[in-house]
């Protein structure tokens, strides 16, 4: 193996056990960097008033356990970036920004986005997280922006994320019993025909999996 490699592991299992929130209370991971960086970064949302929801994997994590993760994900209005100046751009296009604040990596859900901007505004509610009081996509909210994205990453191929947004579809699920009636109903506004016909697949096939479980 390649130095290379090794480091690139090495990264992958610090920036999972880093972003375990049980991690953040004592020990060695108050000393990681990246820890203060997070700590930070949220200090800078909450003076500056930006209006954000937290989503991906670290607002997962509030709900359900296991969920590793190596950035952060956030519902943003583009404009929000201008007050935000220490951020670097390092992908852009009209849905999505990837900017990085010191060795952090954050993922931007743009609110121009009709489906991102109704998540923002209907499925999230401030909650106690990390010691603060944070805007949080709610169960309902984090299944919409899963189930929203899966037919994108299957025309991509991206065989790996697949399989995380379905087990992340999956706990949920299992855990929370929501109202996947009304979510679909809802999801129908923002997708085509034929992607809807894919997600609804996926959510029969995962639902069947849980009854398979619970036998």
């Amino acid at each position: 193996m390649s130095i290379q490699s090794s480091t690139q592991i090495g990264n992958v299992i610090r920036n999972a056990v880093v972003f375990n929130v049980k991690n953040w209370d004592g020990g060695i991971m108050n000393s990681d960097s990246l820890i203060q960086s997070v700590q930070d970064f949220f200090t800078i949302l909450e003076e500056r008033k930006i209006d954000y929801v937290l989503v991906g994997g670290i607002a997962i994590l509030h709900y359900v356990e296991g969920r590793n993760t190596q950035d952060l994900d956030l519902l943003m209005a583009l404009s929000s970036l201008e007050k935000l100046p220490e951020l670097k751009i390092a992908e852009q296009d009209k849905n999505f920004v990837r900017v990085n604040y010191s060795e952090l990596q954050i993922d931007i859900l743009l609110t121009q986005n009709p489906l991102f901007k109704k998540v923002h505004s209907g499925y999230s509610k401030v909650q106690k997280f990390l010691d603060r009081n944070i805007p949080l996509a709610t169960v309902e909210g984090l299944l919409l922006l899963k189930l929203y994205a899966l037919p994108s990453l299957y025309r991509q191929g991206n065989f790996a994320r697949v399989g995380i947004y379905e087990n992340d579809i999956a706990t949920l699920l299992h855990y929370y019993q929501p109202d996947m009636p009304s979510l679909l109903t809802e999801l129908s506004n923002y997708v085509d025909e034929n992607d809807f016909k894919e997600i609804n697949g996926v959510v029969s096939d995962i639902q069947n999996r849980i009854k398979r479980f619970k036998r």
